[in-house]
């Protein structure tokens, strides 16, 4: 073995103990004890069952939440996807400082702690707050709307703070395009729309496939926003996860709900990623 290949090694070694200690070994401990049995006087037993499993995959209850939360990642996801696409465009075009100014914008929502920013959504969709107010004001509605506690209010507030998680590997992506393809396209008699769609779409998605698969898993697994913004009235499986964690100390149900829900997760986003493996392969060609 070469020194230059000793040093590689070496110089992996930490980033091995780091995956090992902080994502595997706690993996491995949510897997064991969630076939854990249940506990009387402590928050589980000491021994092994499978019955937390046929309980979450037997009942209708659970399963509808898991489906809940996959579709509501799922719109949370083409919608950061429908905003992000221009603002990644106008981004990839912008140079000094107004390209300054779009990263600030677009950033805006991860400068800010996530209570107070659940706690601005509040004030923002309350019955006598901006929204209704300005709406009314408007001749939109006669009477004020009930945006608290709605799952359209959690998916809204979700796509606010996870827009920078698609739009900049888009821009990335963007910047990456060789404007001369695009030139060439246009000399050759293909409309900008044509353009668009055969040319400049394709060649970013490099951009999207992580972004996509980055929303969805940070979707899936939000927790705050949904508990403040949905309360009781949007039941998704963290939430679930959390009350059995710390409410009830269902340590065993509690893990096997979120190894449920991260197989299901990590199901879909396999799934994505071979069905778009071809569309990669030919991009990077």
């Amino acid at each position: 073995m070469t020194d230059a290949r000793k040093w590689q090694l070496l110089l992996g070694i930490p980033a091995v103990l780091l995956l090992f200690v902080f994502l595997i070994m706690p993996l491995a401990g949510m897997v064991e004890m969630s076939f854990r049995t249940a506990g009387s006087n402590a928050p589980y037993g000491d021994g092994f069952t499978a019955v937390h499993y046929a309980r979450v995959l037997g009942d209708g209850f659970y399963m509808a939440t898991l489906l809940r939360s996959l579709v509501t990642a799922a719109i949370v996801t083409l919608l950061c996807l429908i905003v992000s696409y221009p603002l990644a465009w106008h981004l990839s075009t912008a140079r000094g400082g107004k390209a300054l100014f779009l990263y600030a914008c677009i950033a805006s929502p991860l400068m800010t702690g996530v209570l107070v920013r659940n706690f601005g959504w509040m004030i923002v969709v309350a019955i006598d707050g901006p929204l209704n107010a300005s709406l009314m004001g408007l001749g939109f509605i006669s009477r004020p709307l009930r945006v608290m506690f709605t799952q359209g209010l959690v998916i809204m507030a979700l796509v606010h703070v996870f827009i920078p998680f698609m739009v900049l590997p888009i821009n990335n992506a963007l910047r990456n395009i060789n404007p001369a393809l695009s030139e060439a396209s246009l000399s050759l008699g293909a409309s900008r729309l044509s353009t668009f769609f055969r040319v400049t779409l394709p060649l970013s998605f490099p951009g999207i496939q992580p972004g996509v698969i980055l929303v969805f898993v940070l979707s899936v697994a939000a927790y705050v926003t949904p508990a403040l913004l949905g309360g009781q009235m949007v039941n998704l499986m963290p939430t679930l996860i959390i009350r059995e964690l710390t409410g009830t100390f269902a340590w065993p149900f509690g893990s096997t709900l979120a190894i449920v829900m991260s197989i299901a997760t990590l199901s879909i986003v396999v799934a994505f990623s071979l069905l778009t493996a071809r569309l990669m392969e030919r991009v990077r060609a």
